[in-house]
């Protein structure tokens, strides 16, 4: 059992729970036993939002195959749990089905959000470099980096953005993009 979801964990459940709920394959427990045997998942702990007006809220769910085989309660739930069941507490967390963030940049920020830095907040021209430097470290030689996020130079003490002298130099083995008022 994992101590806090990780992020795969979470949109794994956040996926399947928002695919269930869509294709309608959710059963909630008490009305409809799921299918014999385990689970490949469950959640419990949580405040699960079922959509349901007879059942709005449970507090664990169980998977199997990428569908819904339980929604209730954890006692009721838990009882899914085999030995190859991946166990996720969700510690008072709330679970919702189906939202969709029509403008999310998913297939972007999976592939290449370790070669994106964000200047949000930063106070200086000299920080925002070092930030590029850093970044240009882990970045292999020939990729790009990009600059994303929320700044502009007024945020910077020197009310300026940095040269392209400067981002050359931070960034020498490097196309670097930056993206001004993301």
């Amino acid at each position: 059992m994992s101590p806090q979801p990780t992020r795969r964990e979470f949109l794994a459940a956040a996926a399947a729970g928002t695919a269930a709920w869509t294709f309608g394959a959710c059963q909630t427990i008490g009305t409809t036993q799921p299918a014999a045997g385990t689970a490949d998942l469950v959640l419990f702990n949580g405040k699960v939002t079922t959509m349901d007006p007879g059942v709005p809220e449970a507090s664990a769910l169980a998977t199997r195959g990428g569908k819904f085989v339980a929604v209730g309660s954890d006692a009721e739930v838990r009882r899914l749990i085999g030995p190859g069941t991946h166990v996720i507490d969700a510690k008072g967390q709330r679970v919702i089905p189906g939202l969709n963030d029509s403008h999310m940049h998913f297939v972007r920020e999976g592939l290449v959000y370790h070669l994106e830095t964000r200047w949000d907040g930063v106070e200086s021209v000299e920080e925002a470099l070092e930030m590029l430097r850093e970044q240009a470290k882990r970045t292999p030689k020939g990729q790009w980096i990009r600059v994303i996020g929320g700044f502009s130079q007024f945020q910077f003490k020197e009310r300026r953005m940095p040269t392209l002298e400067e981002i050359n130099a931070a960034a020498p083995d490097h196309p670097v993009f930056v993206l001004y008022l993301y």
